[in-house]
């Protein structure tokens, strides 16, 4: 599920039967330690849904789904409807395509499946199904008008808020309906619509003209990076990778075990504009010794000299952001690089990327309780402190600017500003189990996707965790990517 590619829609099917289910999986509640095992504790706990009390459960959905309404509504109402309908980009659908995508899955999810109530439009499933339609083809289709849309989903909103209303909510694990358990469904399309909302944030980048969007500037450095070591050691042993416990995780986030890494040492931020730069005027993009094989083929294919959006201004640099030209300002994270530049980098700076297991480790272990955390600062979900998310901010925030989400070793701004590319492959966790259908995550296992962690500043904090997982194709660029290095940590235990 990248947060521009793929994202893959619902299909108009039953959940898997004769297997175990999320409300299965959920009953043990497994506390996430490394201890020798996984020891088993009560079911509510820090970070965790109220699952015993419906009305909690309600409220925490309903207030996900207005959320993310509020959110589509506005990234498609600042363009006028010629600009819904074009393609800015053959990478991306026309936004009056997402506009009506969301809708059609919360109906096939929220209305005819946790509803049990008839279709309202099932002749648009064929239309808003991701996997019949490549994106570059979508434009030709008889979509409904941007005034349609509106007026499809809204109804759809209806039917789907009534649901809601009288759902028999209940702790996962009890009997009847796994979708409904601690509202999971529910939860699962506020995800899928702002998860959309980012790929629409992605399209806003890429179309060009006057600027549509605006926002405050992130908060500036609070600490001074200088004064911090510029990597941090992650010692090796096991810890716990996944979880079993959130609510709202997803298939591939699933289930909790066991994983080890050697130690390693880590960038304390993620890799800087500045320091991109300094790869570039090196001649990095021009020496193949930096490159893969196959990363140097797609460099010179795809005649790769910066980070996209950027352009050459004399001895500087500036990007368009957002309709905006500007400076490159040096302190922000790099972005909007593939899995081969953060790649060559990394090894120019004589690294590697991090493992997407030494990702997690360094993002949830804490070190003194040996349990894993939901997120790098504790269990608490994210609030304005702790990391760029939510679209509060059109730009990642300067290294140094969230020290309140630093983890317990010291790694900073792992959660927030840019996804990070890691080394691996997008693979199953050892266990998994699809749910509620293949075409979730299932069907884009292999070595043709590269896993990203994190999230960027476009990512809702429903839809980010510290065990969320995103992947995309190695030469993507449009997406909010940046990337930390890592190291071998030779002779430490």
């Amino acid at each position: 599920m990248t947060s521009s590619t793929h994202y893959a829609a619902a299909r108009p099917r039953r959940p898997t039967e004769g297997r175990q289910t999320v409300s299965d999986e959920l009953t043990s509640r497994s506390d996430e330690t490394a201890s020798g095992a996984l020891a088993s504790v009560p079911a509510s706990g820090p970070g965790r849904s109220p699952a015993a009390d419906p009305e909690a459960l309600r409220e925490r959905a309903a207030t996900a789904l207005l959320t993310a309404r509020d959110r589509t509504l506005a990234l498609t109402g600042c363009v006028d409807d010629d600009e819904l309908k074009a393609q800015h980009s053959p990478l991306m659908s026309p936004l009056v395509w997402d506009l009506a995508h969301v809708g059609n899955q919360e109906e096939i999810w929220l209305v005819r499946e946790a509803g049990r109530r008839p279709a309202l439009r099932p002749e648009l499933d064929a239309m808003y199904d991701a996997f019949q339609h490549p994106r570059a083809d979508r434009p030709a289709l008889p979509l409904l008008s941007p005034d349609r849309a509106r007026a499809y989903i809204a109804d759809v909103r209806e039917h789907a808020l009534d649901v809601l209303d009288r759902a028999a909510l209940k702790q996962a694990g009890g009997r009847g309906d796994a979708l409904l358990g601690d509202a999971f469904v529910f939860g699962m399309i506020a995800q899928h619509e702002q998860q959309h909302d980012e790929t629409m944030l992605a399209t806003h980048q890429l179309r060009r003209g006057a600027a549509a969007l605006t926002a405050a500037d992130p908060p500036p450095a609070a600490v001074d990076p200088a004064d911090l070591p510029c990597e941090v050691l992650v010692p090796g042993g096991p810890f716990v990778m996944g979880t079993s416990t959130e609510p709202w995780a997803l298939d591939n986030e699933r289930p909790a075990h066991l994983a080890g890494v050697p130690a390693f040492w880590l960038d304390t931020f993620p890799v800087t504009n500045a320091a991109y730069r300094r790869f570039i005027d090196d001649d990095g993009y021009r020496d193949p010794r930096w490159w893969s094989d196959a990363g140097w083929e797609h460099r010179q294919g795809a005649a790769l000299e910066a980070p996209l959006f950027w352009q050459r201004d004399g001895d500087g640099w500036l990007r368009r952001r957002f309709g905006v030209v500007e400076p490159v300002p040096p302190h922000e994270p790099v972005m909007h690089v593939c899995w081969y530049e953060a790649d060559a980098y990394a090894r120019w700076a004589g690294r590697r990327l991090p493992t997407e297991a030494e990702w997690e480790k360094a993002a949830r272990h804490d070190p003194d309780g040996g349990r894993s955390r939901r997120y790098p600062w504790g269990d608490a979900d994210p609030g304005p402190q702790h990391a760029n998310l939510g679209q509060r901010h059109l730009r990642p925030a300067p290294v140094g600017a969230y020290p309140d989400g630093a983890s317990p070793l010291g790694v900073h701004q792992l959660i927030g500003d840019v996804w990070e590319w890691t080394a691996s492959d997008f693979l199953p966790h050892p266990g998994f189990t699809a749910y509620p259908y293949k075409e979730y995550s299932e069907v884009f296992f292999g070595p043709q996707y590269k896993v990203l962690r994190g999230g960027a500043f476009g990512v809702d904090p429903v839809a980010c965790r510290g065990t969320f997982r995103n992947w995309d194709h190695p030469i993507r660029r449009q997406i909010f990517s940046g990337f930390r290095t890592a190291r071998d940590a030779e002779g430490v235990r």
